[in-house]
């Protein structure tokens, strides 16, 4: 299909970190035959989730706020903002505000985390109940 519609309640399988209410869900992966990742993310206010970013990010916020703590200092975005992550860049995600946000990735960020040195940090995550 070259058209294809997404909306976080249409996502079929969400994960949680540990037991946070952070979840995520991939709608278009590496199986989708796509170069890139998109998905969404759920955070409750007050959240964090510590990372190295193994690959390029783009954060569209839809609702909320949300910051990203970085190596040269934070970045906050509000609904309608975007925050761009390069690749190998160790961050924290902080949820300001119950927040709502789609991710793009590229390459994807599964194959890409599971290839590096940063696997281990997927251990955190489980599917959601």
């Amino acid at each position: 299909m070259s058209v294809e519609h997404f909306t976080s309640s249409g996502a079929s399988t969400w994960f949680q970190r540990l037991d946070q209410q952070i979840f995520l869900s991939d709608v278009v992966d590496q199986d989708s035959g796509a170069a890139m990742s998109v998905g969404f993310g759920r955070y409750r206010r007050g959240e964090k989730n510590p990372w190295k970013v193994t690959y390029d990010e783009a954060l569209v916020i839809t609702s909320g706020a949300f910051t990203v703590e970085g190596p040269s200092g934070s970045v906050t975005a509000r609904a309608g903002e975007v925050i761009y992550l390069r690749a190998d860049t160790e961050v924290v995600y902080v949820a300001d505000e119950d927040t709502e946000l789609v991710y793009v990735t590229y390459p994807h960020w599964l194959a890409t985390t599971e290839a590096s040195a940063e696997a281990h940090r997927l251990n955190d995550f489980h599917e959601a109940e």
